[in-house]
């Protein structure tokens, strides 16, 4: 199986040898992409859990020491409505603050996905050039051949030619199931981020409804 896929390779050309560099940089993007967000969720959901006995018992200032010193991405969305939760009077303008800090948060989730997309573009791409020029170059030869042997000899060469398109589309497939895989997880994240935030004004607002009282 290992000489099959050698001899496949190999037989390729030289377009192979940019569509296994598009895959490596795609397969590595999809794994530090995996495991930030896997990280980033566990982190997010961690904190939570800190956060909200805090904000139940209306406990704002030690709710503030605990998301300065996290990394996650919730604690950064969280520390702006609670800094501003001080000199704000309406619930607008802690929701405000919070939506500037997810808009800074959600680009470091989606940082890199799209290159997965690109990625799967540019391996099927680069595997129909190859196989373009493969055919070009095995009419030319076929050309100036012996009759008897025209044949055997373009049907030997389409078939080498075929290969960068087999190793593109082998490529490019994967690619985009991890991208969607990726985006999705990146989806459902961002949600998660957008309900705590709900979540919190909404505790804000019932406390502080409850101290007037």
């Amino acid at each position: 199986m290992y000489t099959s896929i050698v001899e496949f390779f190999v037989k390729g050309g030289a377009f192979m040898y940019p569509i296994a560099l598009v895959f490596a940089a795609g397969v590595a993007i999809a794994i530090e992409r995996w495991l930030y967000l896997t990280v980033a969720s566990a982190r997010n959901r961690q904190l939570w859990t800190q956060i909200v006995p805090l904000l139940q018992q209306g406990n704002f200032r030690q709710a503030i020491s605990v998301c300065q010193r996290s990394s996650a991405a919730i604690g950064r969305i969280l520390n702006y409505g609670l800094a501003r939760l001080e000199s704000a009077r309406r619930r607008d303008d802690v929701e405000k603050a919070m939506e500037e800090s997810l808009m800074e948060v959600v680009p470091r989730l989606e940082k890199r996905t799209h290159y997965l997309s690109t990625f799967a573009n540019l391996a099927t791409l680069l595997g129909l050039l190859g196989t373009i020029i493969g055919l070009i170059q095995a009419f030319t030869a076929v050309s100036n051949a012996n009759p008897a042997e025209k044949a055997d000899l373009l049907s030997a060469s389409i078939s080498v030619a075929m290969n960068t398109t087999a190793f593109g589309l082998i490529v490019a497939i994967p690619l985009l199931l991890v991208h969607a895989v990726i985006q999705t997880k990146t989806t459902e994240l961002v949600d998660s981020l957008e309900m705590a935030s709900v979540k919190f004004l909404n505790t804000v607002v019932e406390r502080r409804g409850e101290a007037v009282a």
